[in-house]
């Protein structure tokens, strides 16, 4: 399902219609829509029952005194009352249960459009903020294909049925109804109008105190260490009050809309009293007559005033899909019309010809860097903080796109190549990893839920992982807390290590997992990357220069340039900046 296909695709802001909606929306699920009309329609009909038979019972039965026909009577009302309770649970059942469903199959669609954009999307967004976006701002549909829709179109059924009926038992009440009804219909389209932009941005207010909210409970380590609590609490106050500050203003839109429903409605009321007490003074209408005119009002005012409320909720519907939409109109990363080329399978061999990137206009990070990582090969990347280094390992994983040169992987541009048959081929090892909050097995198998326990063993002794887990009552059944908050850092990093070796990938990224380790770590991690790189191509990221002694290759990065390169040997010989580099921290 291509979700609101027709909407504007570059518009900042677009402005979803309810024709649009309409057309994505409404119109594939239109079998049960058309049922829930019919259904609301049957209840609305069924709802005209009693009135009509109050008029019968005041100006038939009772003068007649026929016990017979109240009976009758009775059991009329009765029969329309109770198909009034079951269409308005069949129609809660449907139409409900429905809503719900497309809510989950638009958060599910919005999810996997926001896993499909770039990693300098994520760079700049607040995960808090996504997960808002996902979850709440597609929740107001459920008044397109619930019953908010349906009862909008099946009370514009009933008020023009009651309309047609109170014009016949008096046009001229009917018409002194209908001015102040008109009124409020203009305030409300009016309100409307009004509250629509007061959603969009209430969206966007929850969408960052939830970000700032999830960025606190992750860092709340960092935020005890500081005493800083109540500095977060005061950004966090600040945030609510903003969208406290907002929802007053709908509150007082839709305060205003109750206001004046309820003064025109009065005024209204108030004169169908005066002038059917001198209709029925006049003899020129019965007390059935006036009895059935005062419901069937009630049951075309009831939901003209739950219209404006339907109508508040629709609004706000819209203003939620104007949101999900800009997210939808994002390109993805695949969605680029040059990535046609499908790799079936890869030896490894990468080259830089001549790149260079900047994050920033005419702010470059890297230069005219070249340099081949043979298949097979480690090339190790060394250098100071800001150097350059994790950009040039980012533009290896395809993470970044080069802004002029090229990339090649087999002598393949990585910039024509579809990602996914690329990545499949690819394994990452962070510093800091990333691990799910679960068991140490499910960790491991990430990258591939459907290994064998013999492929699930192999990667677990490669690693070293059984040297910590045979001490855990679980095993690799052991849970390990959000971001592995359980494990101690040298068993994280075999953990990721191991699922690195699971994915079996072809070509390895690694940022070196041995620094800001004790030396025990240290020397099972050495052990562990030195299975993972076997026959793999590998960059890798190095912070102590005493673990790369054996790369193939070092290419020293300064200022975003490759200022020295060649093997640890040569290196050392040329006497330049690797050389001080190795000795200052050979000496610490």
């Amino acid at each position: 399902m291509q979700y609101l296909a027709d909407a504007n695709k570059n518009k900042a802001k677009p402005k979803v219609t309810m024709a649009q909606a309409f057309k994505t929306i409404i119109w594939p699920r239109r079998n049960l829509v058309f049922i829930g009309l019919i259904l609301i329609i049957i209840r609305s009909l069924a709802g005209l029952i009693l009135p009509w038979q109050s008029k019968v019972l005041l100006d038939e039965v009772v003068p007649s005194k026929n016990i017979s026909s109240l009976y009758t009577l009775v059991g009329i009302v009765i029969a329309a009352i109770t198909v009034q309770a079951i269409t308005s649970f069949t129609l809660t059942k449907i139409l409900s249960v429905q809503a719900q469903y497309l809510i989950s199959e638009l958060r599910a669609q919005v999810q996997k459009k926001v896993l499909s954009l770039p990693i300098s999307f994520f760079d700049n967004t607040k995960s808090g903020a996504l997960v808002s976006r996902i979850m709440s701002d597609v929740e107001g549909v459920r008044n397109l294909i619930g019953t908010g829709l349906v009862q909008l179109v099946g009370g514009t059924f009933t008020a023009v049925v009651s309309l047609i009926i109170l014009i016949k038992l008096n046009p001229w009440m009917t018409l002194f109804v209908f001015i102040p009804l008109s009124i409020f219909g203009y305030i409300a389209l009016r309100a409307f109008k009004y509250i629509r932009p007061i959603f969009r941005t209430r969206g966007k207010i929850n969408a960052e105190v939830t970000g700032r909210l999830t960025e606190t409970l992750a860092g709340v380590r960092v935020i005890k260490a500081f005493n800083a609590e109540a500095q977060e609490q005061l950004v966090f106050e600040k945030g609510v009050n903003r969208l406290y500050q907002n929802v007053k203003k709908s509150l007082t839109a839709t305060a205003f809309m109750t206001s004046s429903s309820t003064f025109l409605i009065g005024i209204a009321t108030t004169g169908i009293m005066g002038m059917g007490g001198y209709y029925m003074i006049q003899e020129q209408m019965t007390m059935g007559d006036f009895l059935f005119f005062t419901l069937v009002l009630g049951f075309m005012i009831a939901p003209i005033v739950q219209m404006s409320n339907i109508g508040s909720q629709l609004t706000e519907a819209l203003a939620g899909l104007d949101r999900t939409q800009e997210l939808m109109d994002m390109t993805a990363e695949d969605d680029d019309e040059n990535r046609t080329v499908e790799l079936e399978t890869i030896n490894g061999d990468i080259t830089f010809d001549n790149v260079s990137f900047a994050y920033e206009a005419d702010k470059k990070v890297l230069h005219n860097i070249s340099f081949n990582a043979p298949a097979g090969s480690v090339t190790a990347l060394v250098g100071s903080s800001g150097s350059g280094k994790s950009t040039i390992a980012g533009l290896a994983a395809t993470f970044l796109n080069p802004k002029t040169g090229t990339v090649t992987i087999d002598d393949q541009d990585v910039s024509k190549l579809k990602l996914s048959s690329y990545r499949k081929y690819l394994g990452v090892v962070l510093q800091d990893e990333f691990l799910f909050e679960g068991t140490i097995k499910e960790n491991i198998m990430f990258p591939r839920p459907n290994a064998t326990e013999q492929e699930l063993q192999n990667a677990v002794k490669a690693a070293y992982v059984n040297e910590f887990t045979d001490r855990f009552d679980d095993g690799l059944e052991t849970l390990i807390g959000e971001r592995g908050v359980k494990l101690s850092g040298g068993q994280r990093q075999r953990l990721a290590i191991a699922r690195a070796i699971l994915a079996n990938p072809k070509i390895i990224i690694l940022d070196e997992a041995t620094s800001n380790l004790d030396t025990e770590s240290e020397a099972l991690i050495q052990k562990s990357l030195n299975q993972l790189v076997k026959n793999r191509t590998t960059i890798v990221i190095a912070h102590r220069l005493s673990t790369i002694r054996k790369a193939d290759q070092i290419l020293v990065i300064e200022a975003g340039r490759i200022v020295e390169r060649g093997t640890h040997d040569a290196l050392i010989a040329l006497n330049g900046r690797y050389y001080d580099l190795y000795t200052y921290q050979a000496k610490i």
